[in-house]
């Protein structure tokens, strides 16, 4: 009889999870429908942006600029994770594509500094030793443009001071709910290479957001830019790269609750089947004690005769 109890101890415990799962799979379904619409809709927008610089690259001001300009000096790496786990291998994913490359820019503890947005990835490069300058959580997923701005701010300035030579970005792009990949961007310095990539990496959705402007501007045109080249990208290259950190946030955010939805759902169907197994073992065990109780009755009056 204790072996009975203690499998439906089990069955009750299982299900109390599945509901649990089940409950959190809802609750992913919505907010994922909201991410998804976020980003989708804002890439458009990106890529946009990242044509103005695109079709100007033709111009000597923006060559010259210290922003489009390789330097020495440490790299900066923005890491876009979750706060929160329960999301498959999302997380894990983003912070091999980080070590990767890093490892293939042969960048250290020493050279490299951190800006991470999501607990997960903090917690991850600080228990390692590296240096880790901003730590933002709980970033909400109906933040604006305008809210990370911080962000731009922090790398401008440590550019300007020579703190850093360059930045990276590295995030989940949203593909599908069923498909998340990591990639790396080069932030700084920006350049038509880095900026074509960023456009080609916008993948085009079916319906009327598969338009073919993201394809970007094939050959770079010369401009004569007023009032002068100097005061416009002061103005234009410091908003492409606060784009660029915007665009991550959303692709990122779209791309945990797709993920956490899917792993709630496979949570909670795995639960459902585990429980109809434990609910067979019940069934079977219960039936050898009745038929063992019955046995003992029938010998006992056996003997009695």
């Amino acid at each position: 009889m204790a072996a009975l109890k203690n499998i439906k101890l089990k069955i009750q415990s299982v299900q109390k999870t599945r509901k649990v799962t089940r409950a959190m799979e809802a609750v992913s379904a919505v907010k994922m429908r909201k991410a998804q619409e976020r980003a989708i809709v804002a890439r458009p927008y990106a890529a946009a942006a990242f044509s103005v610089l695109e079709r100007i690259s033709g111009t000597a001001d923006v060559a010259q600029h210290p922003l489009t300009q390789a330097r020495e000096g440490k790299t900066a790496v923005i890491l876009v994770v979750s706060d929160k786990g329960l999301a498959g291998a999302l997380n894990s994913a983003a912070i091999k594509r980080t070590e990767s490359a890093l490892k293939a820019r042969g960048l250290t503890r020493d050279n490299t500094v951190f800006i991470c947005i999501g607990r997960r990835g903090a917690d991850y490069f600080a228990n390692r030793g590296y240096d880790v300058q901003g730590r933002h959580e709980n970033v909400g997923d109906a933040v604006s443009e305008s809210e990370m701005q911080f962000i731009t701010d922090t790398l401008l300035m440590w550019h300007a001071e020579g703190a850093i030579g360059s930045a990276l970005i590295i995030y989940t792009n949203f593909l599908s709910t069923f498909e998340q990949k990591p990639v790396a961007r080069q932030v700084i310095p920006i350049t038509p290479a880095v900026i074509g990539e960023m456009v080609r990496g916008i993948a085009p959705v079916k319906g009327k957001f598969s338009a073919e402007d993201f394809a970007g501007s094939k050959i770079p045109v010369g401009y004569q830019i007023e009032p002068s080249a100097e005061a416009v990208l002061e103005t234009v290259l410091p908003r492409i790269i606060n784009v660029v950190v915007y665009h991550a946030l959303l692709e990122a955010k779209a791309s945990e609750h797709s993920a956490r939805r899917v792993a709630m759902k496979n949570a909670t169907d795995k639960a459902g089947e585990i429980a109809r197994e434990l609910t067979l073992v019940f069934n079977k065990a219960r039936q050898a004690a009745i038929t063992a109780e019955v046995s003992e009755i029938t010998s006992g009056i056996e003997a009695m005769k």
